[in-house]
């Protein structure tokens, strides 16, 4: 058994600061290090470099990836000035929620050394520690607080201590090692009956607040949920091993009718005959841990994604003639109350497999009882038939946008309870973590037996009021005679281009991407990136469906509904030619390059480093090719620190425009060929208040290398 407590997510109040601060020192370090000590399991160099499953990226990428999260937020809140490692940074930046199974492209990655990844790992920590240490201190904290990153990354290594470990349970057993540091649990046997055990009806109530809430917590946990559940039964135990094999002996992988559609889809397209840790072997099952394989536990709780879960309920209702499905989250809920739920205690090992108090491992599913229940927390996740949706009230934290935003599609499922690794905020009631149906985790379930629950009211119309407006301003009407803006842009882009090649295009700062469909009019290939995901999953979802729904405030909290469709944009004939990706242009990764024209879209005005990104930038574009550039040069501190302005300030004296800044960076590999021009922007905030602008637009063409061009410009 693992005897050292693995530290608890810390309060975030209390009385003492400097005692709250050893205790977030304390709780960033055992984190850190237990991560690393996850990645001593793997034995040889080429366990990090070799994929366990084509969907993902490999292990080096999560080796690096939770240390360049900590430096990302740290530089994003403010609180380091300088990067440590940019390509690093840019590299382990953004990890993969697979769309399908079968869209990761790795060609692009040129991975670091293993000593490398630890070398940056070690200064990060060093980095973490100083401001730990001498960061000033006030309680409580709150998720405005200097102090939020610092807990966010702590809790997102911990997500990713959990999901690695599922990585490596699927990768080659001769890459790795085993660890007393990881031992699994040895108790096997045959499991109990599993009765249905009723539970009465009753009402829940989730009401966690950004600035009073005693525990972190991720965007998706805030806000006012209230239900009244009825009654209904629940397994008395999560279906084990054994349960599991009777559907697999009578055809479970092979019977059509027991899956849904997209679960056949997904069973059809990876051959799925049986659980994805299960070993068949001559002399019997066998079930692959996470560094080893053991003789089937017949009585552990089978692990499964949600399709084979779904699978065996209809299954077991054609078996029983009753209504088998999975819980709802709100069922969970009450399961967890009925059962006299609990936190797991902060100086005690906590009476659940959880938060890796006992083993790293699942264990059998009569182990710990909770209430006439076993397993309502811990052990492992329990799928449900929820999809995730957001709360009312939900607002999305400034440092982590797209944290849950991109999985309110109706695609990610809730799992509830947590599993025999899920520590520090995984392990908490309020937990609310959501991941695709065709997705493996430590996962299992339980059956219910009741009506059929209410669905959630389905998020298929953006609601977030910022990007409604964005939506709106890329697709929407046009507004007090002022043309549409990106496509203004897209006008005077093709204009200049004349018959220039074009091939590559790369909309930068694309937000929504009326811009990047507009450029595949003609574009061969189109790439939309914008820093922020949310952004650019509008994008991506008119893309892959042709259909955009949202909603515009009217007046107070009156709205209005909004569907565009590709086609009545004459739009739909280019969708194959746009890509939409997430990217940093102060930053951007190597293999963007090559374009025939460079679009930076009311972009500029808000870079941390406008210099670095117009410096930089020629490289990134063909010679001959174009480089248009539109902004309102509405210079901000909050955005663009002072030093780094462009123009919109007095140089001894005299006016320094931004214009001028634009031909003092530019003048050495590009020569101006249209404008200033001013081009006008509507954005509608409401029915009756309009935010009218001007972009000053330049035009500039990427000079041959061996040209000089003027220093001022064109004039």
């Amino acid at each position: 058994m693992i005897m050292e407590r693995f530290p608890r997510t810390p309060l975030l109040h209390g009385d003492d600061p400097e005692t709250k601060r050893r205790e977030i020192r304390d709780y960033f370090i055992a984190t850190f290090d237990r991560y690393e000590s996850l990645f001593a399991t793997l034995a040889t160099a080429d366990a990090y470099y070799r994929k366990p499953i084509a969907l993902r990226h490999p292990l080096i990428f999560y080796f690096g990836h939770t240390a360049t999260f900590f430096i990302n937020k740290l530089i994003l809140a403010g609180l380091l000035e300088q990067r440590i490692e940019p390509k690093f940074e840019s590299m382990f930046a953004v990890g993969v929620d697979e769309m399908s199974w079968d869209d990761l492209d790795e060609s692009n990655y040129d991975w670091p050394s293993v000593q490398a990844v630890r070398d940056y790992r070690k200064r990060v920590r060093g980095t973490v520690i100083g401001l730990i240490e001498r960061l000033p201190l006030r309680l409580p904290i709150n998720w405005d607080s200097p102090w939020w990153p610092i807990l966010m990354g702590i809790e997102h290594e911990r997500i990713h201590l959990e999901t690695s470990t599922v990585l490596i349970r699927q990768q080659s057993l001769d890459c790795l090692r085993t660890d007393p540091a990881w031992e699994p649990c040895r108790e096997t046997g045959e499991p109990p009956a599993n009765p249905l055990v009723p539970v009465a009806a009753g009402s829940i109530r989730l009401d966690k607040h950004q600035a009073t809430a005693s525990h972190y917590g991720w965007d998706n946990e805030y806000g006012l949920h209230e239900a009244e559940v009825p009654a209904f039964e629940a397994s008395r135990t999560l279906v084990s091993n054994r349960e599991f094999l009777a559907f697999v002996e009578t055809g479970g992988y092979e019977t059509d009718s027991w899956w849904t559609p997209e679960g056949l889809a997904w069973r059809q397209f990876s051959q799925a005959r049986y659980p994805t840790f299960w070993v068949p072997e001559p002399a019997g099952w066998r079930l692959r841990l996470m560094l080893e394989t053991v003789p089937m536990p017949w009585n552990w709780p089978v692990e499964v994604n949600y399709h084979e879960a779904k699978a065996f309920c209809l299954w077991k209702a054609e078996q029983t003639g009753t209504l088998v499905r999975l819980p709802t989250e709100d069922e969970w809920y009450r399961l967890y109350d009925t059962a006299g739920g609990t936190e797991v205690p902060a100086d005690r090992p906590g009476a659940a497999n959880l938060h890796l108090d006992h083993w790293a491992s699942s264990c059998p599913v009569d182990r710990f009882p909770q209430g006439e229940f076993f397993d309502v927390t811990g052990n492992v996740w329990q799928w449900t038939e929820t999809p995730i949706y957001p709360f009312a009230g939900f607002r999305v934290h400034p440092l982590y946008d797209d944290f849950t935003t991109p999985t309110f599609d109706e695609r990610h499922n809730l799992m509830k309870g947590g599993s025999w690794i899920s520590s520090g905020n995984e392990s908490l009631r309020s937990a609310r973590y959501a991941f695709r149906r065709h997705f493996f985790q430590h996962a299992g379930f339980r059956t219910v037996v009741g009506a059929a629950p209410e669905r959630p009211v389905a998020s298929h119309y953006e609601t977030d009021r910022l990007l409604s407006e964005y939506a709106e301003f890329h697709y929407g009407d046009q507004y007090h005679g002022v043309p549409n803006f990106p496509r203004a842009l897209a006008v005077i882009a093709l204009r200049c281009l004349g018959d220039r090649p074009a091939r590559r295009a790369l909309d930068l700062g694309c937000a929504t991407g009326r811009a990047t469909f507009e450029l595949a009019r003609r574009f061969a290939e189109v790439t939309g990136m914008d820093f922020s995901a949310r952004f650019i999953g509008l994008g991506a979802q008119l893309a892959d469906q042709g259909v955009l729904r949202y909603t515009l405030v009217d007046e107070g909290e009156l709205v209005s509904w909004r569907e565009v469709w590709l086609k009545d944009l004459g739009l739909a004939e280019v969708r194959d030619r746009v890509t939409f990706v997430q990217g940093d242009a102060c930053n951007l990764k190597a293999q963007f390059t090559g374009y025939d024209l460079l679009l930076a879209a009311n972009l500029i005005d808000r870079l941390y480093s406008p210099t670095r990104f117009l410096a930089q930038c020629h490289a990134r574009i063909n010679p001959g090719g174009l480089l248009l550039i539109a902004s309102p040069y509405t210079w901000l501190t909050e955005h663009t620190p002072r030093e780094e302005w462009l123009g919109g300030f007095k140089r001894d004296g005299e006016n320094v425009t931004t214009l001028d800044g634009l031909k003092a960076v530019l003048g050495a590999h590009f020569r101006l060929i249209e404008g200033p021009l001013e081009v006008p922007f509507v954005i509608r905030e409401t029915r009756r208040k309009f935010q009218h602008s001007l972009s000053e637009v330049t035009v500039w063409e990427r000079l041959p290398e061996r040209e000089d061009a003027p220093a001022h410009g064109h004039d």
